[in-house]
């Protein structure tokens, strides 16, 4: 049986949702008020993510009837997602301290490798490495980390969503062209709730997505990573790959303000793509780079790895350099300049 029928509903109902999110939100007054660390001008609502979250759930149900995913792979990355999305929504609409977050978001982690069964051996320099117990906590330690950089990378409009759909849309070329395709359900039903959800976002923005959308789209990105290892190996280096803006530019400025004592947990605009979007004053050429670079760079490394028989390792080192060097040229994780919003 033919599933064509999926695509235009779970766009439209991630389209439809955030409409109403967006009017709920304008009538309650959830908006994100711009301060010295937004990147925004205008007072915007927010929660929009929430219409992601929804629209993909509902879909996981239907892909187990018909027998499309493994029903562990489904209450896995169904379970983690919605824990991460609740606790978002509840911060959104108030505020959980952040240590009740950080353990929320390590049990979520540790429900979806229990459905998984923890991180496989994975290939490094043509080597299988098995890392047993320290796998699983350092896979643990990975999703958190992804979910986490994913709210601190959703900070202009678009661009959350434009990582999300080129990542996922790869992702499903690669599975495709190595006899994969089995596996593309998860992904491409996830580029599909986004994109409905990008109609709203797209520069300039109608509504954010919050810490429930991207938190949600952090650890489910995660969560298909790590499967993608169980496929096969060199899998997962092929989502390292083509998630690697995001990855470089928060890491990278991660480091940068551990190492200055900063307080990482504060509120702050100092990633590259924040420093870019300031600097061209707008945020639609930052976004269509991100696109860019995720398409035109990333993805064809990624493809060399998986089709090409490339190593793994030695791809990401390929693609990731260069995106060092444009998060030093765009100052990532360097102390700001204090202004107004912009």
């Amino acid at each position: 049986m033919i599933y064509w029928w999926l695509i235009p509903t779970v766009v439209l109902v991630s389209l439809i949702l955030t409409a109403v999110l967006r009017r709920y939100a304008l009538a309650r007054s959830i908006l994100d008020v711009p301060n010295s660390r937004s990147s925004h001008s205008m007072p915007t609502p927010r929660g929009g993510g929430v219409a992601i979250v929804i629209a993909f759930l509902l879909v996981l149900p239907v892909l187990a009837w018909a027998h499309l995913v493994a029903l562990p792979m489904l209450v896995g990355i169904g379970g983690a997602g919605a824990m991460v999305a609740i606790i978002g929504f509840m911060d959104d609409h108030g505020h959980i301290a952040a240590r009740w977050r950080l353990l929320g978001h390590f049990f979520a982690a540790a429900w979806a490798l229990f459905w998984l069964g923890g991180l496989p051996a994975v290939s490094l320099f043509g080597l299988s490495v098995n890392l047993s117990w320290l796998g699983h906590f350092l896979a643990a330690v990975y999703l958190v980390w992804m979910l986490n950089l994913y709210n601190f990378m959703d900070g202009i409009d678009g661009i959350a969503s434009v990582e999300a759909i080129s990542a996922c849309l790869g992702a499903c070329l690669i599975y495709w062209l190595n006899g994969f395709e089995a596996h593309i359900w998860i992904p491409s039903m996830l580029a599909l709730a986004v994109t409905g959800f990008l109609f709203w976002n797209f520069p300039p923005a109608r509504i954010f997505m919050g810490d429930a959308g991207s938190g949600f789209l952090g650890i489910v990105l995660g969560v298909i990573s790590i499967q993608a290892a169980w496929i096969a190996p060199h899998l997962l280096w092929t989502w390292l790959i083509l998630l690697g803006v995001f990855i470089v530019d928060a890491t990278f400025t991660l480091i940068r303000r551990l190492l200055r004592g900063d307080k990482v947990y504060e509120a702050h605009r100092s990633h590259a793509y924040q420093f870019a979007s300031r600097q061209y004053r707008k945020h639609l050429p930052v976004t269509i780079a991100v696109a860019a670079i995720n398409l035109g760079w990333l993805l064809p490394i990624a493809l060399c790895v998986s089709y090409l028989n490339l190593d793994g390792a030695l791809g990401l080192i390929i693609a990731y350099v260069p995106l060092v060097i444009l998060a030093v040229k765009y100052r990532a994780g360097e102390l700001e300049i204090k202004s107004g919003p912009q």
